[in-house]
């Protein structure tokens, strides 16, 4: 299994080099889409602040609280989008046929389809997060704990893989949907979404879902409300918050499950 995945993530790096090699051809267009997509990311956060131009608190949480929690989803996300961002694209590769030029090649196929069309422009997305975040942190009014402190990047490293995971398992699904692109979106960009926000404003439902069903709210909900010293909604011990590793270790178990199902039910077009 080691050499396994050691043979996957050198396809996937190799692969990755190629399309950086590719963009960087062209690098005053690279900046450009870099720097437009963390603009376009970053009306995100615009709105929030035009929110807080009419309100002193969203839920019951501060700017610089809403800014925390935005910061470590917007982080996680964008460095699993820059990873695994173009799981999102098998659907049309099943539908067409192309995956089966991937299945003849030498190499694991969910590490060819991860690596495809690696867009290193998603940097732009990676560092809007950090700054939100960074203003965040600063802002904040909490008495950091060296916990506290080692609890910001264990959020970070462990939402990343869970949403890695996600997108995974959608890439699974969309061998049985095969136009499924938009559902698997749905909990990967609108799980992002969803978790800028503090839970308080969502109902209790779906607050249980993201947290029983689809684990997203250990992402960045269940440590940074440790951080803060806040509640959760569903009046869950707070020992939670360590939880995210153990969770991200268990989404890549089971998205490996979902893909390896999918992908034993793919059935070449003929063409």
């Amino acid at each position: 299994m080691v050499e396994s995945l050691r043979h996957g993530l050198r396809a996937y790096f190799l692969i990755a080099a190629m399309w950086i090699r590719s963009t960087m051809t062209y690098r005053a267009s690279f900046a450009m889409t870099t720097i437009g997509n963390l603009a376009a990311t970053g009306f995100d956060f615009v709105t929030i602040l035009l929110m807080f131009s009419h309100v002193d608190a969203l839920g019951g949480y501060s700017l610089p609280e809403i800014a925390f929690l935005y910061g470590a989803a917007a982080t996680s996300f964008g460095l699993a989008d820059l990873v695994m961002g173009s799981m999102d694209r098998l659907g049309r590769r099943v539908r067409d046929g192309t995956l089966d030029t991937l299945l003849v090649r030498p190499a694991p196929v969910l590490a060819q389809v991860a690596a495809d069309r690696f867009a290193l422009r998603r940097l732009g997305r990676i560092t809007q997060g950090l700054a939100v975040l960074g203003y965040g942190l600063f802002a904040v009014d909490v008495d950091w704990t060296p916990l506290r402190v080692l609890m910001v990047p264990m959020m970070l490293i462990s939402g990343a893989v869970i949403f890695s995971a996600v997108f995974v398992a959608g890439a699974g699904f969309q061998f049985v949907a095969q136009d499924a692109s938009e559902v698997q979106n749905s909990f990967t960009y609108g799980g992002s979404t969803l978790l800028q926000y503090p839970p308080t404003i969502f109902a209790k439902d779906l607050v249980r879902g993201v947290t029983f069903v689809v684990p997203l709210a250990f992402v960045n909900w269940l440590p940074t409300l440790y951080v803060l010293g806040r509640p959760y909604p569903l009046d869950l011990p707070p020992q939670l918050a360590f939880l995210p590793p153990v969770v991200a270790a268990l989404s890549c178990w089971l998205a490996g499950l979902a893909w390896r199902a999918g992908l034993r039910t793919y059935r070449s077009t003929g063409s």
